[in-house]
């Protein structure tokens, strides 16, 4: 199911010297190809205990020295030095790190405690999230994002719900009204997001793997997740869309629809200066990513969803 030989690949460059070099000079950057999205497709293809001790702790310890631990919106709260668009972390990133490093066995509370508060500090009144910091500024509208609040929702719901405190309840039950209002389909109404409503175009189209990318099938498993967890019946929102992927996909193999990950994006060049060039790629990433393929990690998820909303209809009723 996983090609070995560009897993294996995979597993001795985050075992090597420029793996740990790359993650001490930056736990994120540059994308697609430097460990941190290496591990995170890793842990989408279900693989995530083979990701090497030392490339775990390089990056808690990347994480753990970053300067900025806080979204910095107000004018003036950006420290001298520190670049506003990479310098610091953003919602989506720290959503998807809390969930590799926790399926690991990494205590994330324990050991970067402020990646949990700062999930539940940034939740906007509509129950989304929104990596433009700008946003939070907008007045008489509430820009959120799908893609800003879909990895910090799925982390927060990873713990059980007798280990949830009240705010992380009220955090989750925000989130899941406003995957609920927005049907798990619909972009933004308001100004400032108006681009979010093309995005949504191609939330159909399932992307595999999603780093921090959102699909309607990202958004159906986390919702019936919460839905399993709190017990209530599926949400009439992700029965809607289940039909849809049940039409698209009767005989349930799901094929990838597209690489939102290909194009171009932003790098530091040999003097330290970011600069515009086309996103990289590695072997694994290429081999488990082909648009149009029948994707078996999607396909997964997919009964999974299947099977979830059975369950819970059996519980709840029609």
């Amino acid at each position: 199911m996983i090609p070995e030989n560009e897993l294996h690949a995979s597993l001795r460059y985050l075992e090597s010297d420029e793996a740990l070099e790359s993650l001490a000079a930056d736990a994120y950057w540059p994308k697609w190809d430097s460990p941190w999205w290496q591990m995170r497709l890793l842990h989408e293809l279900g693989e995530t205990k083979l990701i090497p001790k030392a490339a775990i702790r390089a990056h808690v310890e990347a994480l753990d020295r970053m300067p900025v631990k806080f979204f910095p919106i107000e004018p003036g709260e950006l420290p001298d030095g520190v670049d506003p668009f990479r310098g610091t972390p953003c919602h989506c990133q720290l959503g998807t790190v809390y969930q590799v490093l926790s399926a690991w066995g990494v205590d994330v509370d324990r050991e970067l405690p402020w990646i949990r508060s700062w999930l539940l500090r940034y939740q906007m009144p509509d129950g989304g999230l929104n990596c433009d910091s700008d946003a939070y500024l907008v007045k008489n509208e509430v820009p959120s994002s799908m893609v800003g609040t879909i990895s910090a929702f799925e982390a927060i719901l990873l713990h059980t719900p007798r280990q949830w405190t009240a705010e992380e309840r009220a955090f989750l039950e925000r989130g899941a009204q406003f995957l609920i209002e927005r049907r798990l389909v619909l972009g933004s109404s308001t100004r400032r997001n108006a681009a979010e409503r093309a995005s949504a175009e191609l939330w159909p189209q399932l992307c595999f793997p999603r780093f921090y990318f959102y699909d309607v099938l990202r958004g159906l498993s986390a919702l019936l997740a919460w839905s399993e967890k709190v017990g209530q019946p599926p949400p009439e929102a992700a029965l809607e869309v289940a039909s849809t992927l049940r039409a698209r996909f009767p005989d349930g193999d799901v094929r990838i629809g597209r690489q939102p990950f290909v194009g171009n994006t932003r790098g530091r060049d040999a003097n330290g200066v970011w600069e515009r060039r086309p996103a990289a790629q590695f072997p694994l990433l290429v081999s488990v990513s082909e648009a149009g393929r029948v994707s078996p990690f999607l396909s997964r998820e997919w009964a999974q969803a299947e099977a979830r909303i059975a369950a819970l209809s059996a519980k709840h009723g029609p």
